[in-house]
């Protein structure tokens, strides 16, 4: 293995090395990097001066591990660009050729690109916090406990070997430098967002969670090489000039992978609907395992954020359909539609988050939904409620409506997986439209009308049941 990975280290000892030799590349990084912190350092004093002002030291206490990590994220924001261009900007300058007619293999090449591009990114961003915290200690203000600083140092790392490996996967599919700049957008504004929740989670002195946010960013960056080695191509990288936008193309391709060459819509359910079906053995184990997670932790959830429900309105509920609504809102919507409608919107928003994040966080929105229903349940059973009431408010249309949401949802992780998988002789847009594809003909095909019959069922089914249950 060693032996295998030695190619790829000249190829980041190489560009390192001349990375550190161009003037132009280092002054404005080292610059910024260097001339943020004081600012930073100016900023904490002038609101630690403010907040003591008031004995608020809490907030000064919270205020400075966020400041660190902000320190950490501006030069790697800066430093994007190197990795932006790391495959694109040698084609335009027409250095890449030799690099790419050498022995390396693709994933050699690549990988070795990749590493290059982290250095300086990580350099500068550790650069950066020392300065930052120098200036703490010249300035006397207390530093943060040694956990919360290491935590923001490995958060920083990982969030830039995330970043680096989006910006990396942009350069080999961007067309020129200005494309690839352009889409640098779709990298660093989510993680600005995500820099936001983190900075809300320490404000909250919750420093537990962020381990799990180190793992998960962790898990994105890896999935991202993944993408980028499966997708390298030398050949293509060198053929692709400019991509046009072609609408009826992907149309076209969309509607082909769709229909599956069948003849009828009895052929389509027979051969293609199925074989969609029989590719979710994996995903759907998944899913199903995450669904029984989740319902456990939902009812955890209870010992701390519990309540009762009084008695006499338990009692009250089982006389008629209006008492109750009133006592479980689920119960009050008249329109069919409407419940559809919530259940789709909820699957839809799982194949957008999925699409962003190659189907890692598709499975939350079902996630949460199943938590909630854990959640309910065990409410339910500290406020005596006995089990067979319980199962007649969720089981008359949920038998229908959590297998489609499972279904739909382990699509959407099937076609994060397939993403990633080496697809030789597809681009990532014939690749995405054929997943699209077979998200919409489980969707079409089972999701869809099996909530439509779970729709009626709520409505119509499930009140009486449980008001039946209820009153005896």
């Amino acid at each position: 293995m060693i032996e295998a990975l030695r190619p790829a280290f000249v190829i980041v000892r190489r560009e390192v090395r001349d990375q550190f030799r161009d003037w132009r590349i280092i002054f404005p990084i080292v610059g910024l990097t260097i001339v943020f912190p004081f600012i930073m350092n100016w900023t904490a004093q002038q609101m630690l001066d403010f907040t003591n002002q008031y004995g608020a030291t809490l907030i000064a206490d919270r205020l400075v591990p966020f400041l660190l990590m902000i320190v950490g994220f501006f030069p790697i924001s800066v430093s994007l660009v190197i990795a932006l261009e790391s495959f694109v900007g040698e084609k335009e300058r027409s250095s890449i050729e030799p690099l790419l007619n050498s022995p390396l293999k693709d994933w050699q090449l690549y990988l070795g690109k990749l590493i290059s591009s982290t250095v300086p990114p990580l350099i500068s961003s550790y650069l950066g916090m020392a300065v930052y915290l120098g200036g703490l200690i010249i300035n006397h203000v207390e530093l943060p406990e040694p956990v919360i600083m290491l935590q923001v140092v490995v958060l920083t790392t990982v969030q830039a070997f995330m970043m680096v490996a989006a910006a990396v996967v942009v350069s080999t599919q961007a067309t020129s430098v200005r494309a690839a700049n352009l889409l640098s957008s779709f990298i660093v504004i989510p993680v600005s967002f995500l820099i936001q929740w983190e900075s809300l989670v320490m404000f909250w002195g919750n420093i537990s969670t962020l381990w799990w946010v180190v793992v998960g960013i962790t898990v994105f960056g890896g999935l991202l090489v993944r993408i980028g080695l499966a997708h390298f191509q030398r050949e293509e990288l060198l053929g692709r000039e400019v991509d046009v936008l072609k609408i009826r193309w992907g149309w076209n391709l969309l509607v082909k992978e769709f229909r599956g060459g069948a003849a009828n819509p009895v052929d389509w359910y027979r051969r293609v609907v199925s074989r969609s079906v029989r590719g979710l053995a994996v995903p759907l184990t998944i899913v199903t395992g995450l669904v029984v997670i989740s319902l456990v932790l939902g009812t955890t959830f209870v010992s701390t954020y519990g309540f009762l429900i009084p008695t006499d309105k338990l009692a009250n509920a089982g006389e008629s359909l209006n008492n109750l609504s009133q006592v479980w809102p689920m119960f009050q919507a008249s329109s069919i539609l409407l419940i559809w409608w919530q259940n789709v919107r909820v699957l839809i928003i799982a194949m957008i988050l999925g699409v962003f994040t190659f189907g890692v966080l598709g499975v939350l929105p079902l996630m949460a939904t199943m938590a909630v229903s854990g959640y309910l349940g065990a409410v339910l059973t500290t406020s005596g409620v006995p089990l067979v009431s319980i199962l007649a408010l969720f089981l008359p249309h949920g038998v229908l409506e959590v297998p489609a949401a499972v279904l739909a949802t382990a699509a959407v992780l099937r076609a994060g997986a397939i993403l990633a998988t080496p697809t030789p002789g597809k681009t990532i847009m014939e690749v995405w439209l054929a997943n699209l594809a077979d998200w919409l003909k489980v969707m079409v095909g089972i999701v869809l009308p099996a909530l439509v019959i779970a729709s009626l069922i709520e409505i119509l089914v499930t009140p009486r049941i449980a008001v039946m249950v209820l009153g005896n």
